[in-house]
Parts: C-alpha cells; sequence; structure tokens
C-alpha cells in the first residue's frame, strides 16, 4: 500500500498534514507492509501556486498511491481520485504518523467537501 498526504513541509512522519491537498507545497509518501511503514518520501507539489483543477490527481496517481489523505478537499477532485481508483481521505489534521495511525485503525475513512473559500478549485460550493 502507498499513501500520499498533502503536507506542509518535508519532515515525513513528524511533518503536518496540509489542509488542503491541491494548494499544499509537498506530499509525503508513505510506503507500508503489514501496516508499518517500510520507507517514506516527500516530493515538492509541481503544482504549488498554480493549482489545476484534475492536474494533482494524475500527479499523486503516477506515484502508484492508493490513498490520499488531506484535511479538505472539493467534490471534483475526490471525484478525479476515485476515477483512478485512489481512495480520497479527508478531515485529518495533525502530524502525519498520528493521521496514519487513525487512518489504518480504521477512525478516519471516507471523503467530505472542502470548507475553505476557493469555489473555482472545489466545485463551487
Amino acid at each position: 500500500m502507498r499513501i500520499a498526504f498533502a503536507s506542509e513541509d518535508k519532515l515525513g512522519l513528524s511533518g503536518e498534514v496540509s489542509a488542503h491537498f491541491g494548494r499544499c507545497p509537498y506530499y509525503t509518501f508513505l510506503e507500508l507492509e503489514d501496516g508499518k511503514v517500510k520507507k517514506w518520501e516527500v516530493l515538492d507539489n509541481p503544482y504549488h501556486g498554480n493549482h489545476v483543477p484534475g492536474k494533482v490527481p494524475e500527479f499523486i496517481n503516477s506515484q502508484r498511491a492508493n490513498v490520499i489523505i488531506a484535511g479538505g478537499m472539493g467534490p471534483r477532485a475526490i471525484d478525479f481520485f476515485d476515477g483512478f481508483g485512489i481512495e480520497a481521505v479527508t478531515g485529518a489534521f495533525g502530524k502525519i504518523e498520528d493521521v496514519l495511525n487513525a487512518y489504518l485503525r480504521g477512525e478516519l475513512r471516507g471523503a467530505g467537501g472542502c470548507h475553505h473559500d476557493h469555489p473555482e478549485s472545489c466545485g463551487g460550493h
């Protein structure tokens, strides 16, 4: 399993989850085996500062992620990820390691709409 986290920094497991998947500066990717982190890497968001709907899901898919976890995400983005077979999980905040553990325990599931004020990228709500 490979999980992508929208990230505010390059600190890996001790880093912070970003409030919005498309506007974050980084993505932290975790490789899991038997529920344990085997490897992680942090990559720059190639669309940071130039948010283009649909491009981030393409990027996350190109990195072979099965799951994307972020604070918020609009319904259009969720649909893009679903089209790639990537589970979109929202409502996350805090340290990546803590959020990962909550996800693995089944306490963080599903996707909900973004609550930020930028309707051009979050489906116009």
